[in-house]
């Protein structure tokens, strides 16, 4: 009788424990958000963690996440104002999050080492500058070169961003890794890095060819055959890249074949791209492999942001990274 016993309390105790984790191989986040009842907001992983984006409902102020996860890997969650938190998933954790939706930049994740970290460094950046804010990033990730946390800052600050730096970046994911020599995606980023030192302002485009949402293939001379291009990216949640694909589409027609245009759109829908295409009749050629962040032509141009561009003038690269009215007086110039 007392072994039953026993073994009826091993059994309640191993239920209670798996309704309270994520379980092996699982990840798992919930949390509760102030000032938001009802909406919803999304996720997605830049290194491939999960496919494509996944939504989540927020219904009373609460929500919950669970996914598949054998390793360790960045989750990015997209709220609806389009600022971005990353949670960093592990194999049978599970994390609590507390959030303000007036004050998101003060997102807490609470539940693993690696999501803490990320806490202090949030509370590190609130009221810096953005070169401040550059800098404190780029020594935590020299003091913490053993932490995913610090992978994820790499791509932030120095590669998925307006003005990348893809030589500190490679230097600082060549420290990375030799305190992860296991972590593939760090060779992976090595790898890419490799070539990206070399796409800078006063460098010849890349070669390349992929096919665009109309079965085309394309290739980079097209573009270095121009006397100027651009290359952007957008996306149908972002409603900023959609206003730069319709200005650009008027700037075309005005240029008088001089100006070439192509575009990536980082949707994980290729449905959702054509629709909007069609609806702005934009008949250019779009690149939508519905890969998002992880498109090999997007990789290989170091774009990884949305929006994001690159200005060729004879097939050279004269600016990247512009503005929207640094663009616009950019391409005043070069067509002139």
């Amino acid at each position: 009788m007392k072994k039953f016993a026993y073994i009826l309390l091993l059994l309640l105790a191993t239920v209670v424990l798996a309704s309270c984790g994520a379980g092996s191989g699982r990840f798992k986040f919930e949390g509760k958000f102030l000032n938001m009842n009802q909406g919803e907001f999304y996720v997605y992983s830049p290194e491939g963690g999960i496919h494509g984006m996944d939504t989540i409902k927020v219904e009373g102020g609460r929500f919950t996440y669970e996914c598949e996860c054998k390793d360790p890997f960045t989750l990015v969650v997209v709220f609806p104002n389009f600022s971005e938190q990353p949670i960093f998933a592990e194999s049978g954790a599970s994390v609590d999050i507390k959030a303000d939706a007036s004050h998101l930049k003060e997102l807490s994740v609470k539940g693993t080492k690696a999501n803490e970290l990320m806490n202090s460094f949030r509370e590190n950046i609130l009221n810096v500058s953005p070169p401040e804010e550059k800098a404190k990033a780029e020594q935590f990730i020299k003091d913490h070169p053993e932490s995913i946390v610090s992978i994820y800052l790499t791509r932030k600050y120095f590669i998925s961003n307006s003005q990348p730096d893809f030589k500190k970046a490679y230097a600082l994911t060549e420290t990375m890794a030799k305190k992860q020599p296991k972590n593939g995606e760090l060779q992976k980023m090595l790898q890419q890095l490799k070539g990206l030192k070399d796409v800078g302002v006063g460098s010849r485009l890349p070669s390349f060819t992929a096919y665009d949402t109309k079965g085309k293939l394309i290739s980079s001379v097209e573009l270095s055959s121009a006397p100027v291009a651009v290359i952007n990216t957008w996306a149908t949640y972002n409603f900023d890249s959609q206003d730069l694909q319709r200005e650009l589409k008027k700037r075309m027609r005005a240029s008088q074949g001089k100006l070439k245009v192509m575009s990536i759109c980082l949707d994980p829908s290729k449905v959702d791209c054509k629709r909007s295409l069609d609806r702005d009749s934009i008949s250019w050629s779009n690149i939508c492999t519905g890969d998002m962040l992880e498109d090999k032509t997007l990789q290989k141009l170091g774009m990884t942001s949305v929006p994001d561009v690159i200005v060729l003038q004879n097939g050279k690269i004269v600016a990247r990274g512009l503005k929207r009215q640094e663009l616009y007086d950019k391409l005043d110039q070069l067509l002139k």
